[in-house]
């Protein structure tokens, strides 16, 4: 039996932006999802592709105590979000992906949609010989204690909303982010686990540029697409 391919995802890659620049934008795409939902039009898939200027944000469920210095301390820009998961941060050297999918036009559900993120990422680290692992009751992607780390190293976040299983957040990968940062936090709510970067683990220097496009051919293989196009113009 043949495999059935979804339909065309565009790609909107914004590069370095501040975070509620890109929000507003994955906001304005989502909503307008849910609306033709709502109305019986048809819906369109984008993944939103950048990186941030140094920001903290906390999900709806996380905890103020997971953030270890004074608002004043964190030297970057704060906010409270309408994701699932704790506090993370975004930066300079860190791919983030934002998502904005009709889940129903791709044949899954929520819980699918988790795994094949998750899968994404896994797969995306294999042509770096690199082996992403889930451990349970803790999201994300980790690279697990071995090759002499003392840690479990977490090297993606994945944090989601959905409404009318439209999908928007996503997830953040660490490509050559400076690890520093997370200092200040208890990444993602979770004690005694550790933060790290592509960079950091192959000991040579790598860039979201390159990881792109690993990035991209996994999530067209595990979300079965039949295309994935960059968008030519501005989405308004």
């Amino acid at each position: 039996m043949k495999e059935v391919l979804t339909n065309t995802i565009q790609v909107i890659d914004t590069g370095l932006k501040p975070y509620q620049e890109v929000l507003a934008l994955q906001e304005r795409l989502f909503y307008r999802n849910v609306t033709a939902k709502e109305n019986g039009e048809p819906t369109h898939n984008y993944l939103i592709l950048c990186q941030h200027q140094p920001v903290f944000t906390l999900g709806k469920s996380g905890k103020r105590e997971n953030i270890l210095v004074s608002d004043e301390e964190l030297h970057a820009e704060f906010y409270h979000v309408n994701r699932g998961g704790d506090v993370t941060f975004h930066g300079p050297g860190q791919l983030v992906v934002y998502p904005v999918l009709d889940l129903d036009s791709l044949h899954m559900g929520l819980a699918q949609y988790i795994l094949n993120i998750e899968e994404t990422i896994i797969q995306s680290l294999i042509p770096y010989q690199l082996t992403g692992e889930r451990i349970e009751n803790a999201a994300g992607i980790w690279l697990r204690n071995n090759n002499g780390s003392p840690h479990d190293r977490k090297i993606g976040a994945i944090g989601v909303k959905a409404s009318r299983n439209v999908t928007m957040h996503g997830l953040a990968f660490n490509v050559n982010t400076n690890l520093a940062w997370f200092d200040k936090i208890v990444p993602c709510g979770l004690e005694g686990k550790g933060v790290t970067s592509l960079q950091k683990e192959l000991h040579r220097e790598v860039s979201p540029e390159e990881y792109k496009l690993h990035f991209l051919q996994s999530f067209k293989k595990v979300f079965k697409c039949e295309e994935i196009a960059f968008a030519t113009e501005a989405i308004q």
